[in-house]
């Protein structure tokens, strides 16, 4: 469906609604729209997977929080905050990340216009893309369309999907993990267009953080699939193989099949891209994955020759090598693939979809991708039956395995292993899930009587309070400032949701 088409068959998307982010109700069209099966890349791709020996593919992470420090209290991004407290902390980088999120709608033409052919895959959450319209920053908000609207930068530059504020999904109250998703569908179909919504085939969880419960990760991916997503990236240590081996050397370089079953012995299952190695912005930003990917080379699945893809992803703006010497390297790497003569045969740059659809345009089955299953599992699995599984025995299990096993957690995986999301943070996660059971307690029964009631401000304002209070950042930064913005932001969700 053309660009035109979609925006005159479903009504416009405002991107503020009474000082409210567009968060909500028009799931049926936002559903319409993503739920396709149609190639996105292979028609303007200019890559033959018979020459490539093997690819890269990278991608930026960004994220500022939306925090209530505002002049009177207003909820405004840390970003703002940033630039008016220049002198707290490292705030005095405030311009240098705001160049950041802003400077590949400068980098991708500069090097097209040059003869070469780069690729960038973008993950923005969806407080740092509201932070940017409160800001009125046209001048960030008019590169990022310039790259992602027009034309001649597709398939340069893909979008990936994410967790609208930046939530950890392991533990996000199950009922939100589609909320947060389809809020940031919302957001990005606001700013940038259906088309552009519609060209959204891949998914980034903040923190590359994968849930190891039964339950939880179906749910996810359950989640995922009904939102029109096709692949998810996982880090490389959050999943295991189904008979609890670690991914082979090979198994990283291709795609996986990520199988989650819950406790009722029901099963899902989506494409996963690995991301390798751990959370180190030098990655990206030194273009290793490029130096990787030339000691790679063809691999099979079943039957059908494919290049081997390095898949990395890191922090857009966060850290001195990212800021300073991304911009460097970006360039140097792709003007050398281009004077080698490689823009297009032996090692490339690449996007995640365009990838996959390559290779199963070439006769790849993603049936035949390797089963994997988020780490841990198939301790549970050992003791249950998935045949004749109940919530009641997995839960047993569980708590077997949590007693005898020192190494066993339920908590998820991510490249911050070091860091627990739950330990330590009670005071945020009790909140934080009170406040989601009072948001579904008032507004569920509601939705269901009178589906308009998503466009009211009443709702609205609740979901997007109990959307903020799930910010991963109120734990990440630890005790004080950071879970005392938590503790405001559930004050004003409490009311919110009264009756």
């Amino acid at each position: 469906m053309t660009a035109t088409a979609l925006s005159t068959k479903f009504l416009p998307l405002e991107v503020l609604r009474s000082g409210l982010p567009n968060i909500c109700s028009q799931e049926a069209d936002i559903t319409s729209i993503t739920n396709h099966k149609e190639p996105i890349y292979l028609a303007n791709t200019n890559l033959s997977l018979e020459n490539i020996t093997a690819a890269f593919t990278c991608a930026l992470h960004m994220h500022q929080p939306t925090i209530p420090t505002g002049a009177n209290g207003e909820l405004i991004s840390n970003l703002q905050h940033m630039f008016s407290h220049p002198h707290d902390g490292d705030n005095h980088n405030a311009g240098v990340f705001a160049w950041c999120y802003g400077r590949m709608g400068e980098f991708i033409p500069q090097l097209i216009d040059q003869g070469c052919n780069p690729r960038i895959m973008l993950d923005y959450s969806g407080n740092l893309l509201w932070g940017l319209v409160q800001m009125q920053r046209q001048d960030i908000l008019g590169n990022l369309k310039l790259i992602t609207c027009d034309s001649r930068y597709q398939p340069h530059v893909e979008w990936l999907g994410t967790m609208w504020s930046h939530a950890v999904v392991p533990s996000t109250p199950i009922p939100d993990i589609k909320l947060h998703i389809q809020a940031w569908q919302h957001y990005f179909a606001a700013i940038f267009g259906y088309e552009a919504l519609r060209r959204v085939r891949g998914f980034s969880p903040p923190e590359m953080h994968l849930p190891n419960h039964p339950d939880t990760l179906f749910a996810y991916i359950k989640a995922l699939k009904e939102c029109g997503y096709q692949w998810l990236m996982v880090q490389e240590h959050s999943v295991e193989n189904i008979d609890g081996t670690g991914l082979s050397q090979e198994q990283k370089y291709i795609p996986n099949k990520l199988v989650a079953r819950n406790s009722h012995g029901e099963t899902i299952s989506i494409t996963a891209l690995i991301k390798t190695q751990g959370s180190d912005t030098k990655l990206v930003a030194q273009m290793q994955p490029y130096f990787e990917a030339k000691g790679k080379g063809k691999q099979k699945i079943n039957k059908t020759e494919i290049p081997a893809l390095v898949t990395q992803i890191a922090d857009g703006e966060n850290g001195g090598v990212m800021m300073n010497e991304y911009p460097r390297d970006f360039f140097r790497v792709y003007q050398e693939i281009r004077d080698v003569g490689s823009n297009h045969s032996g090692i490339v740059a690449i996007n995640g979809t365009e990838y996959l659809e390559l290779i199963e345009n070439s006769g790849v089955d993603c049936n035949d991708y390797s089963a994997i299953q988020a780490v841990q599992q198939h301790k549970i699995w050992q003791r249950v039956n998935p045949d004749q599984s109940t919530l009641d025995a997995v839960e047993q299990a569980i708590k077997e395995l949590k007693a005898t096993d020192h190494q066993f957690n339920m908590d998820g995986a991510s490249w911050t292993d070091d860091l627990s999301w739950v330990k330590g943070y009670e005071n945020v996660l009790e909140p934080m899930n009170k406040l989601s059971a009072a948001f579904h307690h008032k507004f569920d029964p509601l939705v269901y009587q009178d589906p308009s009631i998503k466009q009211g401000e009443n709702y609205q304002e609740a979901l997007l309070y109990n959307l903020l209070v799930q910010t991963s950042c109120f734990r990440y930064w630890g005790q004080g400032t950071w879970t005392d913005y938590a503790r405001e932001l559930y004050r004003r969700g409490s009311l919110a949701t009264s009756v």
